[in-house]
């Protein structure tokens, strides 16, 4: 009774975490939406998120080295993870600032939350992994969704905008989805925690390297108000969900925590129509639960494939 009782408790408390986590990583997009309201590019917003974030991901490498001991590595695991870093954070990272310029918070959501979908179509182009029937049909849900909130932002503001915006998102999707893929080898011999560490770390010397030849020295200078919500990027909502999920993930597994996870479309909604007075409409609403339903359903269709194999 008392191990049930206490594998319970670790369940839920796992449920909050991930809860937490995902709610937290979502409003990220309203955050940076609220920074370009200053003299700041993209690049320059996100220097400052990784500036803030950087010792605390230093802090959490050497805590896993510490705690995990070193790991040998070859030169191609070394170069797989520099590789992962800079595509699967710093371009991905990059692209969606980016998008964010010219979108909503909530339409950038909807469009980064399809990454499972493209991970089964990369798989099929290059893998020559089967589509099967109930993925099919996901593909089409989740896609339609996003056509729908896409048009109902194309309604609301410039056609050229919203096109340029979707595009640079949709980038940052394809290009975590080509890290998910890549980094299924390394993590099984570096560990989850590490790899994830490392792999900011590298992203944030990529972002500085680029800030270094394309930012000017006026976007350095900013109001205190600024640096507020550039702290509370680089932490709230870049190092605490990271930590929480993770710890998230340990107790109740990646298939829960994927379920839980998608509130972060509706709550980016909600939060962008509070801070942002982005509007909420019908077609929004449905075009968002179209991409949950198609995201699950093929996250748990390829999840019983796995369990099969």
């Amino acid at each position: 009774m008392g191990l049930v009782k206490e594998n319970t408790s670790k369940e839920w408390k796992g449920v909050v975490l991930v809860l937490i986590g995902a709610l937290l990583f979502s409003a990220k997009a309203v955050i940076v939406k609220l920074t370009y309201r200053y003299e700041i590019s993209a690049i320059g917003s996100l220097f400052f998120r990784m500036v803030f974030a950087f010792p605390f991901l230093a802090w959490m490498a050497w805590k896993a080295e510490r705690e995990e001991g070193k790991t040998t590595l070859t030169k191609k695991d070394i170069f797989n993870i520099i590789f992962m870093g800079v595509v699967g954070y710093y371009l991905a990272s990059l692209f969606d600032f980016l998008g964010l310029k010219y979108i909503s918070a909530g339409l950038e959501r909807i469009i980064l939350f399809v990454y499972p979908t493209i991970v089964v179509l990369l798989s099929f182009l290059f893998l020559k992994k089967k589509i099967h029937t109930r993925e099919v049909f996901s593909l089409i849900l989740t896609y339609t969704g996003v056509f729908l909130a896409y048009g109902q932002d194309v309604q609301l503001g410039s056609a050229k905008d919203v096109s340029l915006g979707a595009f640079f998102i949709l980038l940052s999707a394809l290009t975590y989805a080509i890290y998910l893929m890549g980094s299924g080898s390394i993590i099984p011999k570096l560990g989850a925690r590490k790899f994830t560490a490392w792999a900011l770390i590298i992203s944030s010397f990529a972002v500085f390297i680029h800030f270094a030849i394309f930012g000017t020295y006026q976007e350095l200078i900013q109001p205190l108000s600024f640096y507020v919500l550039a702290f509370v990027m680089g932490t709230v909502n870049t190092v605490v969900p990271a930590v929480f999920v993770s710890e998230g993930i340990k107790r109740v597994g990646s298939k829960t925590a994927a379920i839980v996870g998608s509130v972060g479309p509706m709550s980016t909604l909600f939060l962008a129509y509070l801070l942002l007075d982005e509007p909420i409409t019908i077609l929004h609403s449905i075009g968002t639960l179209f991409v949950l339903t198609g995201v699950f359903w093929i996250s748990t269709a390829k999840k019983a494939k796995e369990v099969s194999v």
